[in-house]
């Protein structure tokens, strides 16, 4: 009986170490291409990837960029974003990704299917990528 009294607490402190981000939750093993924003076709290519727990990273359509994914499932949340510094005619395209990824506050996966939004009724849809 002691020594079981003595096992459960480190048993449950590797049990507080799980992953509950939206890695955890079907979005893990996968590069993720952005298909649309707000509705409307996403004409550059850009790529997000949940290489680790509590992180994030991808190319946009100029650069590679990384972050912390700091938000348990359904949540989402980002910070720390970093990305390299090329420029290329896709520029704008890559403003336009990074400023609606970093207010995205809600995720859903289904099946190959990832969609990020907010509270104000933004939304990104992303598709598993072969």
């Amino acid at each position: 009986m002691l020594r079981l009294a003595l096992i459960l607490p480190f048993a449950a402190l590797f049990q507080c170490d799980k992953d509950e981000t939206v890695a955890a939750y079907g979005a893990a093993d996968q590069a993720w291409a952005l298909q649309e924003i707000d509705g409307q076709p996403f004409e550059a290519s850009a790529l997000l990837r949940f290489p680790e727990e509590g992180r994030i990273e991808g190319n946009a359509p100029c650069n590679t960029y990384s972050g912390i994914l700091n938000a348990p499932y359904p949540w989402f949340g980002i910070t720390d974003l970093a990305a390299t510094r090329a420029a290329c005619a896709g520029l704008e395209a890559e403003g336009v990704y990074f400023a609606a990824l970093m207010t995205m506050t809600q995720s859903e996966v289904s099946g190959d299917v990832l969609i990020l939004r907010n509270e104000d009724g933004h939304e990104m849809v992303f598709k598993a990528a072969e």
